[in-house]
């Protein structure tokens, strides 16, 4: 049997990574001004200027954002990385639409800490780098001129899923807990996760030799389909793609990540050949494979995606094994583009839930909603992905550490203090109208999921208790009342 081509998964993928990067940069720019800017929560002009003062340089926090952290500049990037992600999308120039892409997101990820540091943020540089090298030089990439990319590229492609995919396993193993250990930790995955979505509630439900098999499932997905990549027949890919695949339909129905499943799933389409897929696109692609005549002509091609795939062998193995990383690697930290990945190495096994509240008079203190973290008890959780709100992320984090390790919560309570919009934007409804609060408080309480009697009888999603002060009280001092008792 002939070797395979890769012509139509190759077309497709391009298009879906497209798809991926620009409801990125849409979900990250409607948040950019209110959690970047000079106004913002984390205002990056304020990272540029403590960084310059360190003696660092752009090449120490390479983004564009380094020569001008101005709102029109955070807003011109990610709407740069929109515009050549919709090139990519349409086949225009998609080696300089991906270049572009990689370095407006890579421009948020290197200074916009905590709010950038997410695993899916790096899978997706690493993910549109990786792709430069498999997407044709071309003017237009037209599905008939497509040609099938150089392997060595498209090895690069499935390592990296590789990767990604065995390691969030191997971390879970390797991390010693005991919910991972003894299949238990689906019973808690639900409710406890960042931001639950409805039918999470409902799979908490469920019994728990179901969430014990579901969880082993996990394994077995998570262990077995990335050795699937490597066995040398077309029906192993297809297996490995399609339990990859199915394994994140079932986390984004159960949860809200962002676009972190449907990058995973646009990772698995390169395992797909044209035999595969020849049906789906009927009279599109030439039954034929389609190869470059100067690819054939030249290892040129094959050797950049080569050193990806040498640089990362070194990552992965020295992050896996617990061997020291080699000095050389240094430098390629800056870029955020080659990492290790594992979600969820330990589970978290309670919910802490943080709520801001304000007051006029120092007695009444009226709580802020927000938009799509857990709040009154008695709001559904939402559905939000493939949006990613930043800031709700951020304070199911903060919950689980103290006040003191999240110095940005301060400065999140002090812009609610002035009222600004661009912050309140970024939450629910403003409880204070015009007229900002005088003081502001963070209140921290535990929350469970109610029980199918319990919401029967009440309709509320959640039960919550052991409410305590999470941070010191901010704000003007405010005189007490007038005594008006005769």
């Amino acid at each position: 049997m002939g070797e395979r081509s890769y012509t139509i998964s190759s077309w497709i993928f391009a298009r879906a990574l497209g798809v991926v990067l620009l409801i990125a940069f849409v979900s990250l720019g409607v948040q950019a001004e209110g959690l970047f800017g000079p106004q913002g929560v984390v205002p990056i002009e304020m990272f540029v200027e403590s960084a310059s003062h360190a003696g660092h340089s752009f090449w120490h926090h390479p983004s564009a954002l380094w020569w001008s952290s101005s709102e029109a500049m955070i807003n011109a990037v990610w709407v740069a990385g929109s515009l050549a992600a919709v090139a990519l999308i349409v086949g225009l120039l998609p080696k300089l639409a991906l270049a572009v892409c990689w370095f407006a997101y890579l421009s948020f990820v290197s200074l916009g800490w905590p709010f950038m540091s997410f695993q899916w943020d790096t899978l997706l540089l690493e993910t549109a780098f990786t792709a430069f090298f498999f997407v044709p030089w071309r003017l237009w990439d037209r599905p008939a001129a497509h040609h099938d990319p150089h392997p060595v590229a498209r090895w690069a492609l499935w390592w990296l899923l590789f990767r990604l995919v065995f390691r969030s396993a191997y971390v879970k193993l390797a991390s010693g807990d005991p919910t991972w250990a003894d299949m238990s930790a689906l019973t808690y995955h639900y409710w406890t996760q960042p931001l639950p979505n409805p039918v999470s509630w409902y799979a908490n439900l469920l019994p728990a030799a179901v969430q014990k098999i579901s969880c082993f499932l996990v394994f077995v997905i998570e262990l077995g389909a990335p050795l699937l990549i490597w066995i040398p027949r077309a029906s192993a890919r297809r297996a490995a793609a399609a339990s990859i695949g199915a394994l994140m339909a079932l986390i984004a129905l159960t949860g809200n990540y962002g676009f972190f499943n449907l990058l995973t799933i646009v990772l698995c389409i390169p395992l797909l050949d044209d035999q595969a897929l020849g049906r789906l696109l009927p009279g599109r692609f030439e039954s034929r494979p389609r190869r470059d005549p100067r690819s054939e002509r030249s290892l040129w091609p094959g050797v950049a995606p080569a050193l990806i795939i040498a640089v990362t062998a070194a990552i992965f193995f020295a992050g896996t094994f617990g061997a020291r990383p080699p000095g050389w690697l240094g430098p390629v930290y800056r870029f955020s583009t080659f990492n290790n990945y594992g979600l969820f190495a330990v589970m978290t096994t309670e919910r802490l839930e943080i709520e801001l509240e304000g007051t006029l008079d120092g007695q009444r203190w009226t709580p802020y909603e927000f938009s799509y973290k857990p709040g009154a008890v008695d709001r559904a959780p939402p559905w939000v992905a493939p949006h990613q709100p930043r800031l709700d992320w951020q304070m199911w984090f903060a919950a689980l550490g103290d006040a003191r390790r999240n110095p940005w919560l301060a400065n999140l309570m002090r812009r609610l203090l002035e009222g600004e919009p661009r912050v309140l934007r970024l939450m629910g409804e403003n409880p204070f109208g015009a007229a900002p609060p005088k003081q502001i408080r963070a209140i921290i309480y535990r929350y469970e999921p109610t029980t199918w009697a319990e919401k029967s009888a009440t309709g509320h999603w959640w039960k919550r208790r052991d409410r305590a002060l999470y941070a010191p009280i901010l704000g003007v001092a405010i005189a007490p009342p007038e005594n008006t008792a005769e």
